[in-house]
């Protein structure tokens, strides 16, 4: 008995450790920014008084663009991928046409591609279209960037429903894009909803393609707009207001999170995304 209670303390005390590891760059992170210079530099580590929430409408007015052109290029990105990946994942999981597994097969092995490789082609594909520095150009880079593995995903999602529901509704009269929609989005609500958020982390979170495909500091999402946002206020040794930055910048997906985290370990533990 005792020798158990000292193996669930020294667990325990393991997994605390671990949880202020893993959080306390975000503690730190937003008490600095209410600090000023003088506060920044006297305690560094500590919570200082008065808090400064001005450095919050400093820093708002410096990446407020950035965040409106995230969530717009994120937002639109994903409408497309998940429109044309689950019109490809039911056609590939439930119709019959030559080439089928041929074609499958070929989306899956773009998975084993680094993203990385493909920046030359797409930055000259881009080019050829004209679609350069444009917010156009950007969606389709990164609607393009997240069909496969939502194909795929879909894909196994489908196949697993159960083919009797299928064959009552087409007994019923019931054509494919009726199926489609009747059927197989409303019983697929978790698994859409998680590839959403998948993908709109991941168009988020990307980097090198919008520093690849834009030179309009205007256009630049949030990833590229803290670059220059970071130098502009190392510069001027402003750290509270850079900070304050940094926190405004993990808001939004830190807000969706916690809105959609139902929807999101619902997808995950459904069996949606078994492979």
């Amino acid at each position: 008995m005792l020798k158990t209670i000292k193996q669930d303390f020294w667990s325990h005390l393991f997994l605390i450790v671990l949880a202020f590891i893993a959080l306390y760059p975000f503690f730190y992170m937003i008490i600095t920014s209410f600090k000023t210079n003088g506060q920044f530099y006297s305690n560094f580590f500590g919570i200082t008084f008065p808090l400064h929430f001005e450095n919050y409408a400093v820093a708002w007015e410096a990446i407020g663009g950035y965040i409106f052109n995230s969530v717009f290029v994120g937002v639109a990105s994903v409408l497309i991928i998940i429109t044309t990946s689950a019109l490809a994942g039911y056609s590939f999981a439930r119709l019959r046409f030559k080439g089928k597994n041929f074609l499958y097969m070929s989306v899956v092995a773009l998975l084993m591609i680094p993203g990385l490789l493909t920046l030359i082609p797409l930055f000259l594909l881009v080019k050829s279209f004209g679609l350069l520095d444009s917010y156009m150009g950007l969606i389709i880079a990164f609607a393009a960037g997240g069909q496969a593995f939502t194909i795929f995903v879909f894909r196994q999602s489908f196949a697993s429903l159960p083919e009797e529901l299928f064959e009552a509704a087409r007994i019923d009269g019931c054509g494919e894009l009726r199926v489609f929609w009747q059927i197989v989005l409303p019983l697929s609500k978790p698994i859409i909803g998680t590839m959403a958020i998948w993908n709109l982390l991941a168009i988020w979170n990307e980097y090198m393609m919008p520093l690849v495909l834009l030179s309009d500091p205007t256009k630049f999402p949030i990833t590229v707009g803290l670059i220059q946002f970071e130098s502009q206020f190392v510069s001027q040794t402003l750290y509270g207001p850079m900070f304050a930055g940094y926190t405004i910048a993990s808001l939004p997906l830190l807000i969706l999170f916690l809105f959609t985290m139902r929807l999101f370990m619902k997808g995950l533990t459904s069996g949606a995304v078994k492979i």
